[in-house]
């Protein structure tokens, strides 16, 4: 009864094409009540690094029992096939990993670098065994990270490869892929990806939980997030819900007023008062002519006011909202 006080949310029922949330398990302790409570929240868990490699395969296959007979999906991590590659093992590998029961085999490029050929060649000897890949983008080193152009070019491969979803490389959270040394996120890095593919393409991995908040309050509940920690499922969902996170409380807001003339005052009334919206709509309703719409448009995002972003629906066409807070 309850729960009827909750509003509904995008794929509520799985396998979701959107929204998806990864968790992570590290052999932390699991409060296995609690995990059936959530586990209707949660698509899939991936056992973190060589771990598989270090438990008795009884004790592998009694763990991805228990996730799969709670309807969630389970991931090996893309250490492990990194170094079944590098090991020349890759083949038996998957084979095994079939027969103890995995879902998905998540590959990547950290310590290695792969021709196109040899991709597909991976993927297919994947799905050849009736499983599933998630190719990741990106490095952990943050001494050592991708181009902008790098990591579009690689995302798409994966594309081009069939993987369902990309996922962007976090580590810990800091000072890789898409955040900086502060943990906080590059959002023209993001922009850069999402102004090429939709964002529903992207698994953004986001072991920090300011991380979850911003790219739940930028894309909305659809977004699809990683390396989540089992502790923080119900606030991720929360959010997906529409609830505040706790992250939000104690943010001090933005009280700037934007510069320059009556048009860009204008547009960005418009676009607080109604946004998301794209370029069309803001013509439409300031009446202004495509140019001055534009102009207006550029000189709010150099003043930091507002965020450009790909629809969800369409790549092609830029939405605009305002920068609501400082973590943003």
């Amino acid at each position: 009864m309850l729960e009827s006080y909750v509003k509904n949310r995008v794929d509520v029922k799985k396998p979701r094409k959107e929204g998806r949330t990864y968790v992570i398990d590290k052999l932390q302790g699991l409060d296995k009540e609690n995990f059936e409570a959530l586990a209707p929240f949660i698509d899939a868990v991936k056992i973190y690094g060589v771990l598989p490699l270090l438990l008795s395969e009884p004790v592998l296959q009694k763990k991805i029992k228990f996730y799969q007979d709670l309807g969630v999906k389970v991931s090996t991590g893309s250490t492990i096939s990194e170094y079944m590659v590098s090991e020349n093992a890759f083949d038996k590998f998957v084979g095994d990993a079939a027969r103890v029961g995995f879902d998905i085999i998540e590959i990547g490029e950290n310590g290695i670098d792969l021709t196109f050929e040899q991709k597909k060649k991976l993927t297919d000897t994947i799905l050849a065994r009736n499983l599933d890949f998630q190719w990741k983008v990106g490095k952990k080193d943050p001494r050592h990270q991708l181009s902008i152009d790098a990591t579009i070019a690689k995302v798409e491969d994966a594309v081009k490869l069939g993987s369902d979803k990309v996922v962007l490389e976090a580590n810990e959270g800091v000072s890789v892929g898409i955040y900086d040394e502060k943990g906080a996120v590059r959002w023209n890095s993001v922009g850069a990806l999402t102004a090429k593919y939709p964002p529903t393409t992207f698994i953004f991995e986001a072991p920090l939980e300011h991380q979850q908040s911003a790219l739940l309050a930028e894309f909305g509940q659809r977004v699809n997030l990683a390396e989540i920690h089992i502790d923080a499922v119900s606030s991720i969902e929360s959010q997906r819900r529409g609830f505040p996170s706790k992250a939000s409380f104690g943010v001090s807001y933005l009280r700037k007023d934007p510069e320059g003339g009556p048009a860009a005052k204008f547009v960005y009334f418009i676009i607080k008062s109604k946004h998301p919206i794209d370029q069309v709509e803001l013509m439409e309703m300031s009446r202004l002519p495509r140019r001055t719409v534009q102009s207006a448009v550029e000189d709010l995002k150099s003043q930091g006011l507002i965020i450009e972003r790909s629809s969800l629906d369409d790549a092609r066409k830029k939405m605009y909202a305002p920068v609501q807070s400082v973590w943003l």
